[in-house]
């Protein structure tokens, strides 16, 4: 069954690391069936209750998942062989346009921010016991989402979006639940979701945001929680519009009880409107991190949320990292107040770099999609191909198996950098290496 692999161990801890380390070297691959719980116990000489153990503890992992008397099998995506394993080396003298980083061209220097920071903190040190939050940067966040017409409610700081989602999950969701994902959606997210002993439903999305009725399956069908990019989705660019909002706030209102979070991880580098649906549920968060307008080793989200989620969040931060440095809380408070990042000149540069994409693509019979931030999706029949070509002919994409669960095969291209006199001979690349080509997926 395991052909040739050998589950060790005689504690439940032990037989679950000997087949979490076989997943991460290989040995063991995504949809292999795992033995009967009772098999394992009398190969390995203990109780069948042991083995059960450890096949719960391998399931909290998300390594594993278990489908009644079908058995238990590695999961097709477990969280031990993560999404970023899904990456095209790129040699040398190849173009990378896969990163999915910023353009450092458009990050504001950080160096006087700092320093001014670091300036306060010798007259006024931050000791134990101390506010978490920074004042002024919890009035000006809350200034800006009240602009944006995001429910009131407190303001917390973490490291970046995937720290508040994870902390966000953990305060409402036990190991088994469903979480409903975008689809092409957030590589990172979507190993998240495992990894913390969840499952994920996936949810189309189109131009305007997740599809409504994918999004209805799914909490009818138990999905305990949503997450949401409002803008700049990753990979496709997609925005929620104000119809798409008021669809999907439809939806959420005969889910009262259901946990909504987004990510509006796009704010600074997009000037089309927002449309949250924070609100809509008893339990929501609404996150906006610096990382793509202000430079991702800033490492801080902002975010705000039901007083009973942003408390729960807050309590266990204090157990654990206490709080986000408050030095890089008065420096991006000082970047915000000085207007360090001109949101309207940076969403026009990196929309010039995707439109003249696009079109480029439009013009050679490729269909690409990318309302916003610095991505372009593009729609491919033969992933592996694609991928392959592109690297032969000098430019290194994203595959889109890091990035989609059920959605059809796809390549994400970064436009961060790229250049006016490069478009073209992308464009080219792009439609030589989509042109009749197999379907098949990126494995």
């Amino acid at each position: 069954m395991l052909e040739g692999y050998r589950i060790e161990g005689r504690r439940a801890a032990d037989i679950a690391s000997s087949v979490e380390r076989a997943v991460g070297a290989g040995e063991l691959e995504p949809g292999q069936l795992l033995p009967p719980m009772r098999e394992l116990a009398v190969e390995l000489g203990v109780n069948p209750n042991t083995v059960a153990a450890a096949y719960r503890i391998l399931r909290e992992r998300g390594v594993i998942e278990t489908a009644g008397r079908r058995g238990s099998r590695v999961r097709p995506k477990p969280a031990t062989t993560g999404r970023e394993s899904i990456r095209v080396d790129v040699p040398e003298g190849v173009r990378n346009v896969a990163a999915g980083n910023p353009d450092p061209a458009l990050l504001p220097p950080l160096a006087k921010a700092f320093a001014a920071a670091a300036e306060q903190n010798d007259r006024e040190p931050v000791m134990y016991g101390d506010e978490a939050v920074d004042p002024e940067l919890a009035r000006s966040a809350r200034a800006a989402f009240d602009a944006d017409g995001v429910a009131a409610g407190p303001i917390a700081v973490a490291s970046g979006s995937l720290d508040v989602i994870e902390r966000v999950l953990a305060a409402h969701l036990k190991p088994g639940d469903t979480v409903a994902v975008e689809d092409p959606g957030w590589g990172s997210l979507l190993d998240l979701v495992p990894a913390v002993g969840l499952r994920t439903a996936p949810v189309g999305v189109d131009d305007e945001g997740p599809l409504p009725d994918d999004v209805r399956r799914a909490l009818e069908a138990g999905a305990r929680a949503l997450i949401v990019t409002n803008r700049a989705q990753n990979p496709t660019g997609a925005v929620v519009t104000a119809a798409r909002a008021r669809a999907l706030r439809s939806v959420l209102t005969h889910h009262p009880d259901m946990l909504l979070i987004e990510d509006d991880h796009g704010h600074g580098i997009v000037d089309l409107p927002l449309h949250p649906l924070a609100g809509t549920t008893r339990s929501w968060a609404f996150v906006r991190s610096a990382a793509k307008a202000y430079g991702p080793d800033l490492r801080l989200a902002v975010f705000t949320g039901d007083p009973v989620t942003v408390d729960r969040v807050r309590g266990r931060q204090r157990l654990g990292p206490g709080w986000v440095s408050r030095i890089g809380q008065r420096a991006l408070v000082r970047l915000w107040a000085e207007g360090a990042v001109d949101p309207t000149t940076v969403a026009a540069a990196y929309a010039a770099r995707r439109d003249a994409l696009i079109a480029a693509l439009a013009e050679r019979g490729i269909t690409a999609h990318g309302r916003s931030g610095m991505n372009v999706w593009i729609p491919v029949p033969d992933e592996t191909g694609a991928v392959a070509r592109l690297l032969h002919a000098g430019w290194a994409v994203a595959p889109g198996a890091r990035f989609r669960m059920s959605a059809p095969p796809g390549i994400r291209i970064t436009v961060a950098t790229l250049a006016a006199d490069e478009i073209a001979p992308l464009a080219d690349a792009v439609a030589t290496a989509v042109a009749s080509a197999p379907p098949r997926g990126y494995a």
